[in-house]
């Protein structure tokens, strides 16, 4: 299965990694990451972002008595309905206060479920064997998140273009969740702030910008103003501490009152993984999916050393700006390679 909408890591970390500018390189490094994501998914065989559905699973007679089913290693978050006799007519529901979750001690994920023997339940296969028990539910190796502010504005369930309130918090290819829907961030556009600047030379030490209302923007925040963007390192009042002439921008002058803009608006791919879209009230909260630190360190690294080895062909040399070259090696990134393996690697997903 193809995980197209399931990333690692965001262009923006891989731009901050190894200050690389300029929204020319968007589009390609997207591509390295979304061809590093599923290589690490294809060598783990794990996921590190969860999908929401069913599995079915044979009848297991010769496990336990009938009373232990193993998930033919699926990672299981989280159970929301097991039924034996899945494709008989009336399926059996068995009671989530009836089957533990294994292994207690180390789970999730899980990798099997058993009866609980002191009840009255038990798997039953019904008419025949064959995918006769279905486990809905949370699948993945986990699900951890971290806040990323909230919407701007209310979501009638269809939108694709959502307004946020903090546009530092998410990047492009991060998986966002909005009550129980997740979706896929593939873009961000310009908002305006309704802030607006005081007077400013085209003078790239002039580092501090004051604006009318200090409140309507993020520290880390990317803005634009006019056609140059400033990363904004902090704000102090009515005061922004900005880098100028940020990411390939070209540093210019600006009048009095100019607007400034700030890409707050996220283009999504709605009810990905498994989810259902809904509707979601203005301030909604946000979260993002946090795979793993060294899961997203490796993605960084393997797009990173894939751009490289395409500036030189597939050489390995690539020209540096004092007309000689630097030999760019990928022992590290199979060092880490062969690290995940250890620490992650199974058969197959």
């Amino acid at each position: 299965m193809s995980n197209a909408t399931r990333w690692y890591c965001t262009v923006e970390g891989v731009k901050a990694a190894v200050s690389l500018a300029g929204a020319d390189l968007d589009a390609l490094f997207a591509s390295y990451i979304e061809a590093a994501s599923e290589d690490i998914e294809a060598v783990l065989g794990r996921r590190f972002i969860p999908e929401t559905g069913i599995k079915y699973f044979r009848w297991p007679p010769r496990v336990g008595g009938g009373y232990i089913l193993q998930l033919d290693d699926l990672d299981l978050i989280a159970v929301t309905l097991l039924q034996a006799a899945a494709l008989d007519a009336v399926p059996i529901t068995i009671a989530d206060t009836d089957y533990f979750k294994e292994p207690v001690n180390s789970g999730p994920p899980y990798t099997r479920i058993e009866i609980d023997q002191s009840s009255s339940a038990a798997f039953e296969s019904g008419d025949t064997a064959q995918r006769s028990i279905a486990v809905t539910g949370r699948w993945g190796y986990g699900e951890d998140t971290k806040a990323a502010g909230a919407l701007a504005e209310a979501d009638d369930g269809s939108e694709t273009a959502l307004d946020v309130t903090d546009s530092s918090l998410i990047g492009v290819g991060d998986t966002i969740l909005i009550g129980t829907e997740a979706m896929f961030v593939s873009g961000k556009t310009l908002l305006d702030t309704t802030a607006t600047t005081v007077a400013l030379t085209a003078n790239k030490a002039e580092t501090t910008v004051g604006v009318n209302t200090g409140t309507l923007i993020k520290a880390g925040e990317v803005i634009t103003v006019d056609s140059e963007r400033m990363l904004v390192e902090s704000i102090s009042g009515n005061n922004l501490a900005v880098q100028r002439a940020y990411d390939g921008s070209i540093l210019a002058a600006h009048v009095i009152t100019s607007k400034v803009y700030a890409p707050r608006t996220l283009t999504v791919v709605r009810a990905v993984n498994g989810t259902t879209a809904a509707a979601h009230d203005s301030a909604a909260a946000i979260k993002k999916y946090a795979p793993p630190a060294d899961i997203m360190e490796y993605c960084r690294a393997h797009a990173i050393a894939h751009h490289q080895q395409g500036r030189s062909g597939w050489t390995g040399v690539v020209p540096n700006t004092e007309g000689g070259a630097v030999e760019t090696k990928m022992f590290g990134l199979w060092a880490m390679k062969r690290a995940l393996i250890e620490k992650y690697g199974k058969v197959s997903l």
